[in-house]
């Protein structure tokens, strides 16, 4: 059995006609729903996601893709992924770690 990696995206449409990007994040938090097997949570600068490494990868080549959808014509995904093997981590036992 393989752990679940947690990954940090930021997803970040350029040439956009406004400064506001809750349209992009909104549309981004609606592909990830959609998506068996994975875990969220979108912050106020970035969106966490859990779940297995192969599946997180499939899911950032599609949320790419969408500001490209909705006509921007340009897109900057950064993409950090922690991905443990000595031992099972998840979103809620890193933030425990720390309290």
């Amino acid at each position: 059995m393989t752990n679940n990696v947690i990954v940090e995206l930021k997803v970040l449409p350029c040439g956009t006609p406004t400064a506001s990007l809750s349209k992009y994040v909104k549309a981004v938090d609606e592909v990830i729903k959609k998506t068996p097997g994975i875990k969220y949570q979108i912050t106020p600068m970035a969106t966490i996601v859990e779940g297995k490494l192969d599946a997180v990868l499939e899911l950032v080549k599609e949320i790419h893709e969408v500001p490209f959808k909705m006509g921007v014509p340009r897109v900057l995904t950064s993409v950090v992924i922690d991905d443990r093997r000595d031992t099972q981590i998840t979103m809620e036992s890193k933030i425990k770690a720390v309290s």
